[in-house]
């Protein structure tokens, strides 16, 4: 478990005091710390992550706003370390009687702005690592897009599809009798994440409220049926095309309609409802892929007759690349296709540098977490294709967690089209937010995010105080 060390009160007092200057002359605070020594902030128990790993791509994006705001190595430190590090193990009795034992995993990086926020995912590949860069990734999303949350993540290690329904009822409920001291309404807030839909997220409910009596506010991503929210299915989707509406209108590239989009290697939640929704904005959607293939249609797919196949069972569909309205296509061949927007949805690192020099398009649009490496985006910069970043743009999701959560808080459920119009709103404020920092400070988008959250997330550490 990592725990933040606490700062000396001339320190606060002095940093508290260049926080107001900061008002006046647009400097930031942390650069008051520059002349205190080692003994007066206190080291927290951090090292830099391996090259190569989630985190230390995820830090290494970090840092580069850390250098735009000239923030000393010590207060780097502090922000990186996550405030606490949890592993579990967490034994089941599978349905032929054997035992089995689960490992899981919740990092708790942030909350100097408001309660832990973060997803859980059920993935046999799920690490300490990958956890820890999405729980950072978090704490600077929910702060790009403004709403009272911190940064956290959690995953099981487990293959969902070797599991039965039963067996992972079980793991979720163990999972939360684990960690229910640790997490709640107003402390951690878990949500959907990889194979971990709302079926997992009601079970999660039912289970803390056995031991916390009835708390909706537990956990995001319900059904309607138990105190979801409606437009929390498909929001990372919504976000994501209302992202690119903005990027496309500030670009001076007009509307949606007319371009031409490609999705790559997921057609889920995310990228599935960005499809369609970018079909309905009059998007072209002309290639999109999955783990089974990759299709291909220059007049632009179909895009619910593709999930209906999709949804089908084989001989008549279950696979994209039997989809009779597109021809298959090859992964590689999909990467070069010219296109107006390139959209990852799915996995992290797929666009390596390699890819990068590979890509036929004017803009980058992140759908999924953390899709482009640090090499892969330096190589898109220097080709001049603008990338709109993860941590703004499938902020969706978590605006929309944050309504539901206010709702449950309330009791009192919003229409759709107050949950869609508020959306747009914090989407539409958040990018202007970031464009301002971009233009004004010559920024790429994706730095000019991170400064901004920065920003936030060391004032409110600030003003908190350490103590």
């Amino acid at each position: 478990m990592l725990l933040r060390r606490t700062a000396s009160n001339a320190l606060l007092r002095h940093v508290r005091g260049a926080l107001q200057v900061q008002h006046a002359r647009g400097q930031h605070a942390a650069s008051a710390l520059d002349q205190f020594s080692g003994e007066e902030l206190y080291e927290p128990a951090y090292s830099e992550p391996p090259k190569g790993t989630q985190s230390h791509r995820t830090d290494t994006f970090v840092r580069e706003a850390f250098q735009v705001l000239d923030y000393p190595e010590r207060l780097q430190k502090l922000l990186l370390t996550p405030q606490r590090e949890l592993h579990v193990e967490l034994n089941i009795t599978r349905d032929n009687g054997e035992i089995e034992i689960f490992n899981a995993y919740r990092v708790q990086h942030d909350n100097s702005r408001g309660p832990f926020k973060g997803g859980f995912r059920f993935h046999p590949n799920v690490s300490m690592d990958d956890v820890r860069s999405l729980a950072s990734l978090t704490t600077w999303k929910t702060a790009v897009v403004d709403v009272p949350f911190g940064g956290a993540k959690g995953g099981v290690r487990c293959d969902p599809k070797d599991l039965t329904e039963a067996e992972l009822e079980r793991i979720t409920r163990k999972l939360v009798q684990a960690l229910k001291d640790c997490v709640g309404p107003d402390r951690d807030i878990p949500g959907p994440e990889i194979s971990a839909g709302s079926k997992v997220m009601s079970w999660w409910f039912d289970e803390y409220s056995k031991y916390k009596g009835f708390s909706p506010a537990c956990v995001t991503g319900k059904p309607m049926t138990l105190h979801g929210s409606y437009g929390r299915e498909y929001a990372t989707g919504r976000g994501v095309v209302l992202a690119t509406r903005e990027l496309l209108r500030n670009e001076h590239m007009g509307k949606i309609a007319g371009k031409t989009f490609v999705i790559q290697q997921g057609f889920g939640n995310v990228g599935g409802w960005a499809a369609e929704l970018l079909e309905l904005y009059g998007g072209k959607v002309i290639a999109v892929s999955d783990r089974t293939g990759a299709i291909y249609n220059p007049e632009g797919l179909d895009i619910r007759s593709l999930k209906r196949h999709i949804k089908a069972q084989p001989p008549f569909g279950g696979h994209m690349s039997s989809f009779p309205g597109g021809e298959r296509l090859a992964i590689e061949e999909l990467l070069t296709m010219p296109c107006d927007v390139f959209i990852p949805a799915a996995v992290p690192d797929v666009i390596t540098e390699e890819v990068a020099t590979k890509l036929n398009c004017k803009y980058v649009v992140e759908a999924a977490n953390g899709p482009t490496t640090p090499e892969g985006d330096k190589a898109l910069r220097e080709r001049g294709i603008v990338v709109l970043p993860d941590v703004y743009a499938n902020g969706g999701g978590v605006i929309v967690s944050f309504f539901e959560w206010v709702q449950n808080q309330q009791t009192f459920r919003w229409e759709e089209e107050e949950v869609n119009r508020r959306l747009d709103r914090k989407m539409t404020d958040a990018f202007e937010r970031i464009w301002d920092v971009h233009t004004t400070q010559k920024l790429p988008l994706r730095t000019a995010a991170y400064v901004l959250a920065l920003r936030s997330v060391t004032q409110a550490t600030m003003i908190r105080g350490f103590d």
